[in-house]
């Protein structure tokens, strides 16, 4: 389990930028893994506002290639060659993730210097990166595109005293955790005989662009945030639809079958100055939403309590 999960906006709005509101970028970092959900234009600018480093990404997730969602990696892949990155770099997209960002990293003169892994992300997949799990879905957009969830995996907690109960050598308990039964001297000894119960690891969700999934709210199921495309308020919905978006309002209908804790709204159409009509829109159906802003700065804490082994 790691020790800390944090969110950091960089970029809110959709389609195209407006003063104080940049295009969709939102990094989260679990421990010293840096990850990047989408890359508008102007993302790099947007790191150095925000004080994370973008010379320590691993990971880029791109939901779709609209425009307003990748054109930010050609400066940001250049710019980490002029400083010197060496490390590899991941990239994962949906279908034509290879062609799109090989023309990302050719264009124009500059060198890349480093090596870029690119993925690509057929929805169902799921990715395994030690302390958590990238899981994906299909969303229903105009062109093909992925909603991510980012799992952390759950700490199995031991009880000392039932491990000293049994006779289990403590410098095996690694290797319990992993294996989940280990055989020892013809005996084997299950996780659950040593275990006090389960700290459920934190879920982050990051939608994209989409029209209202129907097995989005059992993808989202429980997770401490919901990161959803909520392009335009409840008037608009008709339009919203069409063009491949979701409302304020359905967002937060998501939001509430699926039990999540927090619904960030998100992907503001460029029509609105004041926020609020969205805010008023989600909390009307979802008590607990909130506007993402650029620049906003969320932690996520860790649970608390254990849910016990069956």
């Amino acid at each position: 389990m790691a020790s800390n999960i944090r969110i950091t906006f960089l970029g809110t709005g959709g389609s195209m930028p407006k003063p104080g509101r940049s295009l969709p970028a939102v990094a989260v970092q679990v421990d010293d893994i840096l990850n990047l959900f989408d890359c508008g234009e102007g993302t790099q600018k947007q790191f150095m506002k925000s004080g994370v480093s973008f010379m320590s990404l691993k990971n880029i997730f791109i939901s779709h290639f609209h425009a307003d969602h990748f054109l930010g990696l050609p400066g940001l892949l250049n710019s980490m060659a002029f400083l010197g990155r060496t490390e590899d770099l991941n990239i994962f997209g949906p279908s034509g993730a290879s062609e799109f960002i090989r023309n990302a990293m050719n264009l124009g003169y500059g060198r890349i210097t480093y090596n870029i892994n690119v993925y690509t992300v057929i929805p169902g997949m799921a990715f395994d990166f030690g302390k958590f799990f990238i899981k994906s879905l299909a969303n229903d957009h105009t062109v093909p595109s992925i909603t991510y969830s980012l799992e952390e995996k759950d700490l199995v907690k031991i009880d000392r005293k039932k491990v000293d109960s049994i006779g289990f050598p403590v410098y095996r308990l690694e290797e319990l955790r992993k294996e989940g039964s280990v055989k020892i001297d013809g005996k084997k000894y299950k996780l659950k005989d040593v275990a006090e119960g389960i700290k459920q690891g934190r879920k982050i969700v990051y939608t994209g662009d989409t029209r209202p999934v129907s097995s989005m709210p059992d993808f989202a199921s429980n997770a401490d945030v919901l990161i959803h495309d909520t392009t335009m308020d409840s008037s608009m919905e008709p339009t919203v639809n069409e063009y491949g978006h979701t409302s304020s309002r359905q967002a937060a209908e998501i939001a509430r079958k699926a039990l999540v804790k927090k619904l960030f709204l998100f992907h503001y159409s460029s029509r609105y100055n004041d926020l609020e009509v969205l805010l008023e829109d989600a909390r009307s159906v979802f008590p607990e939403s909130y506007l993402s802003r650029e620049l906003l700065v969320c932690d996520i804490n860790k649970p608390e309590g254990i849910v016990k082994m069956n």
